[in-house]
């Protein structure tokens, strides 16, 4: 595996006696989709911001293409950043506002007005390039900011929750867009969010960060269907939790003994062991039907339509609250409120997770 473009090493940040990051290791591959994810307070903006160099890390080190550079200032980094809030010069039409990294650094004027033109052109924006940025909408101008950034030709891209302000739908239109603009430049973007769907729909790699420090990373599929901690696995979408005596065959097969019966588990994260565990089982891995068709006894509490699927909360005697995703077409059961049900699962459905 080549090197990583960026190391941050051994990385802490203190104010006081509060650590904004504790003890953080991460490396960052090039030319990857990587998310910084995690709830406010989590430490997520903090590294985004000790790696772009605007926040002196207390201990630790920030290693680009293997040399030192935690002591060089952001404008000796060579990275760009695209801010929450756009940041773009209000006295300076579009064009100017691309352009102006490239003045600063003296670029040839001819060699400026065909970057600008060419970056203009990958964000669809070329026929604004004279238009002011108080007469753009909210998407408008954050097209302007990530063309800006990437004009001078970046090794790194700093994202800090850049489609926070936009309203549902264009939000979702431009995930599409800056995704399909990382696949077709290559550029490493180091993206920060505490939107789940908006990390997994977009990333190559998610890191989940909490108190500082790192939970789990890696790929969204890997990190939705295998989260390590009940954190992970309640912050990364949503999750029943089980408790559950785990029992080790012989062979090496896991069982799992709950709510009266006993079933079989797998362990893709190596932190089963036997005793007492929790289990994480996500709603939509649940299957619904009459009583007796499935292995757990429940009645309906709550339905809430969600259009092709409904989320149904369902009451067990010793789980207590179960939610399920239900499929809203082609089902055997409608579930309704104070329905007696069935409940069940395919074995690889429930993840032990590791002791808090």
């Amino acid at each position: 595996m080549p090197d990583p473009i960026l190391s941050v090493r051994k990385a802490v940040k203190t104010y006081g006696a509060f650590h904004a990051l504790n003890d953080v290791d991460l490396d960052i591959r090039e030319g990857e989709f990587l998310t910084l994810l995690g709830p406010s307070g989590s430490g997520k903006t903090t590294l985004l911001s000790v790696i772009a160099g605007f926040t002196p890390l207390t201990s630790g080190s920030v290693h680009a293409r293997g040399g030192d550079i935690s002591r060089l200032p952001p404008e000796k980094r060579g990275f760009a950043m695209v801010f929450q809030g756009y940041a773009l010069f209000p006295t300076m039409t579009v064009a100017e506002n691309v352009a102006y990294p490239l003045r600063v650094r003296q670029w040839k004027r001819q060699d400026i007005s065909d970057r600008v033109a060419e970056c203009l052109d990958l964000v669809q924006m070329a026929q604004f390039a004279d238009r002011m940025p108080s007469q753009l909408s909210g998407g408008q101008q954050q097209r302007i900011a990530l063309a800006r950034s990437l004009s001078f030709k970046p090794d790194i891209l700093l994202l800090d929750e850049p489609l926070s302000a936009l309203d549902k739908k264009l939000r979702a239109d431009l995930q599409w867009e800056l995704k399909a603009l990382h696949d077709r430049l290559g550029v490493t973007f180091v993206y920060v969010t505490h939107d789940q769907e908006e990390a997994l729909s977009m990333s190559d790699r998610i890191v989940i960060l909490n108190d500082g420090q790192i939970q789990q990373q890696g790929a969204p599929d890997d990190l939705y269907n295998w989260p390590r901690t009940e954190f992970v696995a309640s912050f990364l979408g949503k999750s029943n939790f089980i408790n559950s005596v785990v029992l080790k065959g012989a062979d090496g097969t896991l069982k799992a003994q709950a709510g009266g019966h006993e079933f079989p588990i797998e362990d893709h994260n190596g932190t089963a062991v036997s005793g007492e565990t929790c289990l994480a089982l996500r709603p939509e891995r649940i299957r619904l039907g009459a009583p007796g068709a499935e292995m757990f006894e429940g009645r309906v509490r709550q339905i809430s339509y969600l259009g092709e699927r409904c989320q149904v909360l369902v009451d067990h005697a010793e789980f207590g609250e179960i939610l399920v995703s239900h499929p809203t077409w082609h089902v055997d059961i409608r579930p309704e409120p104070h329905l007696n049900v069935s409940f069940g699962w395919e074995r690889g459905a429930c993840v032990p997770l590791l002791s808090a």
